[in-house]
């Protein structure tokens, strides 16, 4: 199974980076951890990152402006290739221009049963409160402090005699358990297979006069009554992909587009030189880009008083 890479950003042990890396090395875990970055050069984490045979990225954040900061933490992210941040432990506040980039693929693991308890002290607020539960909630991260929706909680019986320091010592057990988990739940529900066929139905759908059939095993979309123009291929004959299939101009192009990116192209068995197969289990697709294919497709496919239509409506 090809792993979705993600990146984890720490300032300080990073034992929760460590959670996640262990996590990863499993078989049925959906994720790897491409880079530990870090503000720090001094935390610990990176240390057991290196060790572990993880790449590290450390740039101290003082003397840089906080939107400089993060673009070169957001380059060296993207350079290894990641699809997901997850901050473990990290102790900047992130700019709101990187938090966007980063929209509903940017988590936290927050040591407080949230919406209780943003910002610090969390463990001596939830006893001072009389609290019988603490514990621990991943969220994903938006521009308002610890308060992106939350994915996953796991509550932590509060003993007779607790100090924030036991307390917070067992919420960490909790922490480790629930960010792994969470994280992959969230990275496996992006490339299954079922998403990404309810992401390719909603763009051919919107098409005009367009429908779904069964073909071949397969989601199919056509005009109605007439040509089919994609396919959404899941394991077709054993290939263990999932791709959408659509029409292209002939061979010069189908060969084009895997010569330049053969990992996400490729040339779809018993379909011929006009069709040209376009992986969507390797994440980060682009979607705006999959919904011109469909239409191109779909251009290609309908009869001309369709077409005219569509040029009639992108003239207003």
């Amino acid at each position: 199974m090809a792993k979705t890479p993600i990146a984890v950003l720490i300032s300080g042990t990073g034992t929760n980076m460590a959670a996640l890396l262990y996590a990863s090395r499993l078989d049925e875990c959906p994720f790897e951890i491409a880079l530990v970055a870090s503000n720090n050069p001094e935390a610990a984490g990176l240390k057991l990152a290196e060790a572990e045979g993880v790449p590290t990225f450390v740039l101290p954040h003082q003397g840089l402006s906080r939107a400089d900061h993060d673009a070169a933490m957001d380059a060296a992210i993207r350079k290894v290739g990641a699809q997901y941040v997850a901050l473990a432990g990290y102790m900047r506040i992130l700019s709101p221009e990187f938090v966007g980039q980063w929209e509903g693929r940017l988590l936290n693991v927050h040591p407080s049963l949230l919406p209780k308890y943003t910002g610090l002290d969390t463990h001596a607020r939830a006893l001072a409160a009389g609290d019988a539960k603490a514990g621990c909630s991943v969220h994903l991260v938006t521009a308002e402090l610890d308060s992106g929706p939350v994915l996953g909680q796991t509550e932590v019986a509060v003993l007779p005699g607790d100090t924030a320091a036991t307390l917070a010592a067992r919420v960490l057990i909790a922490e480790h358990q629930l960010y792994p988990r969470v994280l992959a739940e969230l990275v496996a529900q992006a490339t299954s297979p079922e998403r990404l066929v309810a992401q390719v139905r909603e763009r051919a759908l919107a098409l005009p006069e367009t429908d779904e059939v069964l073909s071949h095993g397969m989601p199919c979309f056509g005009v109605i009554k007439g040509k089919k123009f994609a396919y959404v291929s899941q394991d077709h004959h054993g290939d263990g992909k999932t791709a959408l299939l659509v029409k292209i101009s002939g061979l010069d192009e189908q060969q084009q587009l895997i010569e330049n990116d053969p990992d996400r192209y490729y040339r779809p068995a018993y379909f011929g030189d006009s069709w040209i197969g376009i992986r969507l289990d390797l994440g980060e697709n682009d979607w705006d880009h999959i919904a011109d294919w469909l239409e191109r497709s779909w251009r290609m496919s309908a009869p001309k008083k369709l077409t005219a239509m569509l040029d009639a409506a992108d003239a207003f």
